[in-house]
């Protein structure tokens, strides 16, 4: 059985405007189905989605049962899913990281791991400032501004053209393919084609001349990986980073922004932003639904059935807001915002710099910012993965640009 034994009439669906605009509404029928149950992650796609936290962490570490290598995914295999399904650019096999089990996986997590821990806090700290800098410099003497567009969204992708030791006739090039690469629109197949063509341009001239970033990093490293792994390597880190970095900067704005508790408290200095991304995290997941795992043969999880070679998605929307979690508190970071098990997301400690950097710049610069969306629900992003607003207008007294030091902007940082 590899289909799900409702119609796609009666089947939740995870993808489109009803979906982004009341997710929570979703996961609700979902519940309905047991821990885990059958949703539409796009059309003519089904796949087991997990909501219950207890069935999600017991998933993501019973390796001997579930695999990540999508090419068992049995549908996929027999031609049943469209070839230009949305849901093929983050599902669809390729040799790296996420798609990897056992010793195959150790060793490409060994590279990503040991390259990651070399990127300095310190330096990643003041690239974001300084990125961040320069964007709120765009807009500062307009009195408006979209967070995501003109900020959130903007922040990680020029962090990572640094990280990934793009030269600066470069960076434009990675900026424009990552937009059209994170849209949920027509434009993405063609950012991925680009991105990956840019990296495999910026591999080979890192071999002839190497540098102090994570391409270099990944090309020397002793796990001696091929052009193709370290390719896909880069493409993994950064198409995992940048989503859900911008998603987990703007949910902490808009609770910062929203909430006068959280907004009194950081102004009185009782309250830190990481705690403020704490809660954000707990409530607005910013990967919603992912987490792909096959079962490598028919299987059990909590008491609900699971075919081998059939999708399951872990919502980490829903689990951390699972009403059968008990013991709750913000203060915890036990939220599977970042996934668990073996496949946990390697850079946390990484994106947490990002996104405290930038939410403290923006809010020492443009501390009058009010939203002027009164709805406390944005409207989501559409698709199945990410828990992203899809904007975030806000409001502030027009400054000028010149009460940013132009020293703050230059590059030049170690």
């Amino acid at each position: 059985m590899t289909t799900p034994p409702l119609s796609n009439s009666g089947c939740p669906m995870l993808h489109g405007a009803a979906f982004a605009a009341h997710p929570n509404a979703v996961y609700e029928q979902l519940r309905t189905q047991g821990p885990a149950g059958w949703a539409e992650i796009a059309p003519r796609v089904h796949a087991l989605v997990v909501t219950n936290h207890r069935a999600a962490v017991t998933l993501v570490n019973d390796t001997n049962t579930y695999s990540k290598d999508s090419r068992l995914w049995a549908d996929l295999a027999n031609g049943r899913v469209p070839q230009n399904s949305p849901v093929l650019g983050m599902m669809a096999w390729r040799p790296s990281v996420l798609y990897t089990d056992g010793d195959e996986h150790a060793r490409l997590r060994w590279a990503m791991d040991d390259c990651i821990a070399r990127i300095s806090p310190h330096w990643l700290r003041e690239i974001t400032r300084r990125n961040a800098l320069k964007l709120i410099a765009r807009v500062i003497a307009h009195g408006q501004a979209d967070l995501m567009a003109d900020f959130a969204d903007m922040v990680p992708m020029l962090d990572f053209a640094e990280i990934l030791g793009c030269p600066p006739e470069m960076t434009d090039q990675m900026v424009r393919a990552c937009q059209d690469l994170i849209s949920a629109g027509p434009e993405a197949a063609k950012g991925a084609a680009d991105f990956a063509a840019l990296l495999y341009h910026l591999i080979q001239l890192r071999r002839i001349q190497p540098g102090q970033d994570l391409t270099s990093w990944m090309i020397n490293h002793a796990a001696a990986l091929s052009d193709d792994e370290i390719l896909n390597q880069l493409f993994c880190v950064t198409g995992a980073g940048l989503i859900p970095t911008a998603a987990a900067t703007a949910w902490t704005l808009h609770l910062l922004l929203r909430d006068d508790d959280y907004a009194g408290n950081l102004a009185a200095g009782t309250l830190t932003v990481r705690r403020a991304l704490d809660k954000a995290l707990w409530e607005r997941a910013p990967m919603a639904n992912f987490s792909v795992h096959f079962a490598r043969h028919d299987t059990y999880l909590h008491g609900v059935y699971i075919p081998g070679g059939v999708p399951v998605l872990i919502s980490h929307a829903a689990a951390n807001t699972d009403p059968a979690l008990p013991g709750r508190s913000y203060d915890s970071r036990a939220h599977l915002a970042w996934s668990a098990g073996p496949h946990r997301c390697p850079a946390i400690s990484q994106a947490t710099t990002i996104v405290q950097a930038a939410v403290e710049t923006i809010l020492d610069q443009l501390w009058d910012m009010t939203l002027t969306d009164e709805n406390p629900e944005p409207l989501l992003r559409h698709g199945p993965f990410h828990q992203c607003p899809q904007t975030l207008p806000v409001t502030f007294h027009r400054k000028s640009a010149d009460r940013i030091p132009a020293t703050a902007l230059a590059g030049g940082t170690s």
